[in-house]
């Protein structure tokens, strides 16, 4: 048997199935090849920022996927404390961030994918084949094969083989992934590798357990305590020298851990694995017409809440580039874009929370009176001033990226009320792909090639003049520059200055794209 796509994900996590969402969003027949038939029933990652939650309101789902997060509660917090819990410093979480979304918004897993494999079932540009193990992959310059057959884990019997044709393939299928050790690509260690236990629990009305995120800086044992979703909470516990991992998932051993926090009769476990905490990247991004995203791509630490949202990020960045080639738009080599943009992010986001394990580890020796271990600076965990990275290359104007004012950079979503008096975020203006953003009217002007450019990317024009804000701030870029373009990650592509107007601007996007 075979089926014939534009696009082949083994994976059906959540990066898998945004990554489809996406390329369907932009009209590609996709299939999803998954070696499990059900979604997770335990929790895993627990906290989406505003960047995750912008990317599927640009697909229409942001109010659906923000409703099953944890509402705002009185105190949003995340400190660093001593061995007694007692405060260092920390920063507290705003409800509204500079993506027109929370922060840092906490959800549960299982709850998070049985929407996402709802949003997939609906869309019939998604084909997903469950319970069917992939065994190989072949590609040529025309395409990629992908060969599954029923796996251990369909709860079927049989050996039929199933051949998926598409014109790419991506592997969104884990730290464990096949289609990253089939197509021959290795690690990078970044220089993190520590045991740790994880444990999640569900809270009796009496835990009076506390509101804030703990980083707690203990020298007997780091502990990293997470208040996630209502009434769910977790703790992440460092292992010593000599523990074991069947020590470690004793319940008895379990408790002892938790006694410290609140009594036993106030929780029940949910779950509890020991997991080594690795900082890593791949050494390539892709081969061919194979791309690796999530997990397979990148693993980090879990101190900053970032392993999903990174994965989100390598969705998007594959959801607008691949629908491009496929439709003519732009020649193939845009797509070696992909690597050299997410790849440095994704290692700055490893190495800031591989930072903060550092900062702690240096927290508990000064509170032992040892020197720290570290040269990290001690407050500059959290994004060192940023919600995320920078892009530092790929499609953008290179000579941008430094300075006061960036490329490359995530642009503000405030939401506004437009001249006939509706109320909307601003991205729900400029529509799903490029944009050219102008603080006058005046400020769109461009020439016929500049037109051209923007025509045959199907991108939009927006004037601000005439616009309200309502809540949040207009990004201060537009204070000094009158003119930005503007990708369909919301990442600024470049902005109009004294070495770059309008016009040169969109010629050299068409250039960086490759525009056929």
């Amino acid at each position: 048997m075979s089926t014939d796509h534009d696009v082949a994900i083994v994976g059906f996590g959540p990066v898998g199935a945004l990554t489809a969402l996406e390329l369907a969003h932009a009209g590609l027949r996709v299939a999803i090849v998954e070696r499990t038939t059900d979604p997770v029933v335990l929790p895993r990652a627990v906290g989406l920022d505003g960047e995750s939650v912008r990317a599927f309101q640009r697909i229409g789902f942001g109010e659906e996927v923000a409703a099953i997060c944890q509402p705002p509660r009185e105190i949003d917090e995340v400190v660093f404390t001593n061995s007694r819990r007692e405060k260092l410093f920390g920063t507290v979480i705003p409800v509204d961030g500079a993506n027109g979304w929370r922060d840092v918004a906490f959800f549960d897993q299982p709850e998070l994918e049985a929407l996402l494999r709802e949003f997939v079932a609906a869309d019939d540009r998604i084909d997903v084949f469950l319970g069917r193990e992939v065994t190989a992959l072949d590609q040529d310059a025309n395409g990629v094969v992908v060969r599954s057959a029923k796996g251990r884990h369909s709860g079927t019997g049989g050996t039929e083989t199933v051949e998926h044709r598409a014109s790419f393939a991506i592997g969104c299928d884990g730290a464990s992934s096949f289609v990253r050790e089939a197509i021959g690509i290795g690690w990078q260690s970044l220089g993190y590798d520590q045991d740790w236990l994880v444990v999640d629990i569900v809270e009796g009305p009496y835990a009076d357990l506390p509101l804030a995120t703990m980083q707690v800086c203990d020298p007997a044992r780091l502990t990293t305590y997470v208040c996630v979703k209502d009434p769910n909470r977790r703790w992440e516990f460092q292992l010593l020298e000599g523990e074991t991992r069947d020590e470690m998932l004793r319940p008895e051993k379990i408790q002892e851990l938790i006694d410290p926090w609140t009594a036993r009769e106030n929780y029940e476990i949910r779950r509890a694995a020991v997991y080594q905490f690795h900082a890593a990247t791949a050494d390539r991004w892709q081969v061919g017409r194979i791309f690796l995203a999530g997990d397979a791509a990148h693993q980090t630490p879990p101190f900053l809440g970032q392993g999903l949202n990174a994965g989100f990020r390598d969705a998007v960045n594959l959801g607008w580039k691949i629908p491009l080639v496929l439709s003519g738009v732009c020649d193939e080599r845009v797509l070696e874009t992909y690597a050299a943009e997410r790849d440095a992010h994704a290692s700055d986001l490893v190495e800031w929370a591989v930072a903060i394990g550092q900062l702690m580890e240096n927290l508990a020796a000064q509170e032992e009176g040892r020197p720290p271990p570290h040269s990290a600076d001690q407050r500059s965990g959290y994004g060192q001033g940023r919600a995320a990275p920078p892009l530092r290359g790929g499609a953008l104007i290179d000579e941008q990226c430094q300075g006061e004012h960036v490329a490359g950079v995530l642009l503000r979503q405030p939401t506004v009320r437009d001249s006939s008096g509706e109320i909307r975020r601003l991205d729900e203006l400029l529509g799903g792909g490029f944009a050219v953003i102008g603080r006058k009217d005046s400020d769109l002007a461009m020439g016929s090639d500049a037109q051209q450019v923007l025509a045959r990317l199907d991108g939009s024009a927006l004037s601000l003049e005439g616009l309200e804000i309502v809540k949040g701030e207009m990004d201060n870029l537009f204070d000094t520059h009158p003119a930005v373009i503007l990708r369909p990650d919301r990442y600024v592509f470049g902005f109009v200055d004294d070495a770059w107007d309008l016009d040169r601007l969109l010629v050299e996007l068409g250039r960086k794209l490759a525009l056929i």
